[in-house]
């Protein structure tokens, strides 16, 4: 069932077993996973249908041709992951692929084929051709046939324009969340929460990723007491759109599996020196290019795909080739103008084989969790596929029966806070971008002590001001039996500072993260540690009022 934003009505306190936070591919297919006889409650930040998952365009891998194997699919992922994936992680993703792909086949999916089979593509490090796909847009497609799934369930409550602002947790379990909706602010319990909010991308100014993406589901985790693993391997996607007024579109290496190639602006390539060229691993790519940048001094290289078959290249890719042509370029003819940019997280909440976060009833799936799948850099495809593995894990959920729902009566309350006036608000919008800069300039492709030092006293200064801020204290608080209401001048504040509060958290995290690792591995790379060492074969874990250490498996 789906409820409208903005509706005056507001949800049960007392009626959920699980509620699920987000509502891209990780989300959806939780609440379809989770047994029909719980009442499951899925709210979703967006009132737009905008997510990763539904931008991803590549495709899901899975063992699906003969030629391929669990072994090779196997092999590909732990090689990708530089030293770091979990093995059992990994063995599970592959064997259960070829299960979960069945499973949205029986519920109505359909996927391209060629001649009666699954029609698969090859892309960057994979030794087959294993990524299935719809066309170019095979996240829009999984998301939207999944939300019409979701929506016909009646034990599933779908919630629209409802943030979560803080997990709630009771004798260090998680009970249920506290929400803004609309302008209302008030606390839902339940015996269990699925966190499912993505990653953060979009902490960085050049991302592929959609605004919510800024790791507000590490920050909520984090404020609960969960552990937070390896935040330092951010893998920046080589060939986003780089083009004057447009944004990092994702132009997906799929193009380069069907021929593609990258070329500098004097027509050579930037990646003739990897093993694998075009189709070596992301974080290889990206570097060189980021290094091809530097020496011509431009801020993009391209990619040729105009001696591709035209009709095949329309065929396959018609999103990449209209949203291209939007912007003036049409990649029939022209090379399309591209560079690296921020596009997915490998660390995130550390869960276990089913899902389980280290804090008792809190549990993450898809892009925010930390599973052990992808180590220390992602191999293309299986993202799209975790989240549907690690959601099925929820078919299995055990909710505790000694919990009783709390059966407390909200108070409605109307708050007498100063407003906040928009020239404020633009202050916080500022400070937002002015954030996203020193992450792409600090945190980037390259990072460095000196830079990242820097950056982490200046946000020292700033945190002091934000904890002081009393919207942000009101709301810590709100008694758990009341309903606040804000103006709408103090709802579009407390958006925004909710905003910039989790970026803080998250960055500081993410920063704190990447000081800690004195080596290059993966989706991490020093300039001033350029190799890989021995000693750093190892997890970086984080907890709430405890200095970082090292996890070792």
């Amino acid at each position: 069932m789906l409820r409208a934003p903005f509706s005056n009505q507001l949800i049960e306190n007392n009626n959920w077993d699980v509620i699920v936070i987000g509502a891209g591919a990780a989300g959806l297919m939780t609440c379809l996973e989770l047994p029909d006889h719980y009442n499951v409650l899925l709210l979703n930040r967006n009132t737009s249908k905008k997510s990763s998952s539904r931008w991803a365009q590549g495709g899901i891998a899975s063992v699906v041709r003969p030629e391929d194997s669990f072994d090779l699919h196997a092999q590909d992922t732990l090689q990708a992951g530089d030293g770091l994936c979990d093995p059992a992680a990994v063995k599970m993703l592959v064997e259960e692929a070829p299960i979960c792909v069945e499973r949205l086949q029986k519920l109505g999916m359909i996927f391209d084929t060629n001649s009666d089979q699954l029609s698969t593509t090859l892309e960057a490090a994979h030794s087959c051709r294993r990524v299935l796909h719809v066309k170019d847009r095979t996240g829009r497609a999984l998301v939207e046939f999944l939300e019409d799934q979701v929506e016909n369930k009646k034990n599933i409550l779908h919630c629209r324009g409802v943030r979560v602002t803080e997990l709630l947790t009771i004798d260090k379990n998680c009970r249920g969340v506290q929400v803004l909706d609309g302008s209302n602010l008030y606390w839902i319990h339940s015996k269990a929460v699925v966190l499912a909010t993505g990653g953060g991308g979009h902490l960085f100014t050049n991302t592929t990723n959609p605004t919510q993406s800024a790791g507000e589901g590490i920050a909520l985790a984090w404020n609960a007491g969960a552990a937070i693993d390896d935040l330092e391997f951010i893998q920046f996607h080589p060939t986003a759109l780089k083009f004057y007024g447009a944004p990092c579109f994702l132009i997906s290496e799929a193009l380069r599996g069907e021929g593609a190639v990258l070329v500098d602006i004097n027509g050579k390539s930037p990646v003739d020196h990897l093993k694998d060229g075009d189709l070596s691993s992301r974080d290889q790519v990206s570097r060189a290019i980021m290094q091809n940048m530097i020496e011509n001094n431009i801020d993009h290289v391209g990619l040729d795909l105009r001696f591709i078959d035209p009709q095949k290249i329309i065929k396959r890719f018609p999103t990449i080739i209209n949203r291209c042509q939007e912007y003036g370029v049409n990649p029939l003819d022209e090379i399309i103008p591209v560079a690296p940019a921020a596009h997915y997280w490998m660390g995130g909440v550390f869960t276990d084989l089913k899902a389980a976060s280290t804090v008792n009833g809190l549990y993450a799936v898809g892009e925010v969790a930390s599973t052990g799948v992808h180590g220390a850099n992602r191999l293309a495809s299986n993202s799209l596929m975790e989240c549907l593995v690690f959601a099925r894990k929820m078919s299995s959920l055990v909710l505790e029966d000694n919990y009783p729902l709390q059966g407390i009566k909200r108070r409605s309350i109307e708050t007498k806070f100063p407003i906040f006036d928009d020239s404020m608000n633009n202050k916080i919008s500022l400070r937002i971008d002015l954030l996203r800069k020193s992450c792409w300039k600090y945190l980037g492709v390259s990072r460095s002590y000196k830079g990242m030092k820097d950056f982490l006293e200046e946000l020292h200064h700033e945190d002091s001001e934000l904890s002081n801020n009393y919207l942000l204290k009101a709301i810590k608080n709100i008694p758990i039996n009341d309903s606040v209401r804000f103006s709408e001048q103090n709802r579009r504040a407390l958006n925004l500072l909710l905003d910039l509060q989790n970026r803080h958290i998250t960055t500081n995290l993410l920063l704190k993260a990447c000081i800690f690792r004195e080596e290059s591995r993966g989706g991490h790379f020093r300039s001033d540690f350029p190799e890989k060492s021995i000693n750093w074969k190892c997890h970086s874990r984080q907890f709430k009022n405890k200095n970082i250490q090292k996890r070792f498996t």
